[in-house]
């Protein structure tokens, strides 16, 4: 399984200088790869193959006057750019044959000079390196300046280079896990848990214990707004709405990172102290088009989904996804009665078959934690579901602190 590990970097002024170059350059290679492959659609006859266009788009570009400066930074990141080109184009038309899950994608665009993020890639070709002192060795930019926040596992295959829209720099390590040694950083756990999501509380799990939502949005919206309202007062092109636009992407970002912190803790937690979890497919998309659409972005319930269903693969846990259309609101997970839909506002309520007392949002992480499949049968058997397939993402903070008790961390960035 391959991971990423991000952290971040500070180069100095020299160094800047020379990735923005490396920015730019990797651009240009992607456009023109784009107009190449448009031109010869357009013109009816068959795309171009990797490697005419490297020959045309890199080798032969920089001994033109137009393009000689290609060959100020890392031919590696240039032969990045076209595999990026061909990597859109294959997703493209996988999409268009119905061979790619998801909402359909277009075609690649191009690339502007004005895009607030960045970024290049160095793979083991380009020679780069860690130092002994802990910097970050780039071909044609230096060796830059790295705050390591936990250790590399092993050594990676590629690093990119990331300029996010709020001027930070990022490297980002591509690694392979090794089973091995997840399998034992990881306690056995035989325990088994639902877990419903929400607003007034972000998770509930069915044994009852409630984490509260930290609201990482609404807490930052004044600071948020009164950000945008003084970019909106800036002149267009001046040197002070460049300064007010950073500040408002800053604001954003650590709304972001605060959110993410905490998505990770509590993933991690949860996948540390359950060998199974149900959860809800959410509809998001649907609930963001509603009166609750800034809550449920604020929630960010489907990158947690995400994180729970990556590290279990990795750490040889279950992650079981429940139909949304699954009634859990509305069954008491005591006698399995059907008790009809219940406006939002209700938050308690009493089964008529039963009389049991129910809090809604416990009593739907019980009826989800059974319909996936986690329950005690009547025999005492529990019933194991198999492993959730995984897409590669960024790894979490190794700082993991008990949220089950309620504490929410405090904003803080990533790596």
């Amino acid at each position: 399984m391959q991971l990423r590990y991000a952290f971040r970097l500070y180069p100095d002024s020299g160094q800047r200088a020379a990735l923005a170059r490396a920015f730019g350059c990797a651009r240009v290679v992607f456009n023109d790869a784009v107009r190449a492959r448009e031109d010869a659609r357009r013109a009816g006859e068959a795309f171009p193959k990797a490697g005419e266009l490297s020959k045309r788009l890199i080798t032969e570009a920089k001994r033109t006057e137009a393009r000689s400066w290609l060959g100020e930074v890392s031919a590696v990141i240039l032969q990045q750019s076209l595999r990026d080109v061909e990597a859109a184009y294959k997703n493209f038309f996988a999409s268009l044959k119905g061979e790619r899950q998801g909402a359909k994608m277009g075609g690649p665009r191009f690339k502007s000079r004005k895009d607030k993020r960045q970024s290049i890639r160095f793979t083991a070709n380009a020679r780069w390196s860690i130092t002994d002192s802990g910097r970050l060795n780039l071909p044609k930019v230096g060796a830059v300046k790295v705050k390591w926040s936990r250790t590399l596992p092993v050594q990676p295959s590629s690093v990119t280079v990331i300029k996010d829209a709020a001027g930070r720099y990022f490297a980002s390590f591509v690694i392979d896990t090794d089973p091995a040694a997840d399998a034992a950083r990881m306690p056995e756990s035989d325990q088994m848990v639902g877990i419903d999501l929400g607003l007034t509380h972000f998770a509930v799990l069915s044994d009852g214990t409630k984490i509260d939502s930290p609201r990482f949005l609404r807490r930052a919206e004044k600071k948020l707004k009164k950000a945008q309202r003084e970019l909106s007062r800036k002149q267009k092109g001046s040197r002070n709405r460049e300064k007010a636009r950073l500040k408002v992407a800053r604001a954003h970002a650590q709304v972001a990172d605060a959110r993410r912190e905490f998505h990770h803790q509590l993933s991690t937690q949860l996948i540390r102290d359950s060998q199974a979890i149900g959860v809800e497919d959410l509809a998001v998309k649907g609930l963001a088009r509603t009166r609750l659409a800034k809550s449920v972005h604020d929630a960010g319930w489907a990158q947690f989904v995400h994180m729970l269903e990556y590290k279990a693969v990795r750490y040889g846990r279950s992650v079981v996804k429940i139909g949304r259309f699954e009634p859990t609101s509305q069954v008491c997970s005591e006698c399995g009665a059907k008790d009809g839909p219940k406006p939002l506002h209700i938050r308690e309520w009493t089964c008529a078959a039963c009389g049991t007392v129910h809090d809604r949002d416990h009593n739907a992480a019980k009826n989800v934690k059974t319909a996936a499949g986690l329950a005690v049968t009547a025999c005492g058997a529990r019933l194991r579901p198999g492993l959730v397939l995984a897409q590669r993402d960024e790894t979490g903070s190794h700082g993991l602190s008990t949220l089950l008790s309620g504490r929410v961390p405090g904003p803080s960035g990533p790596g």
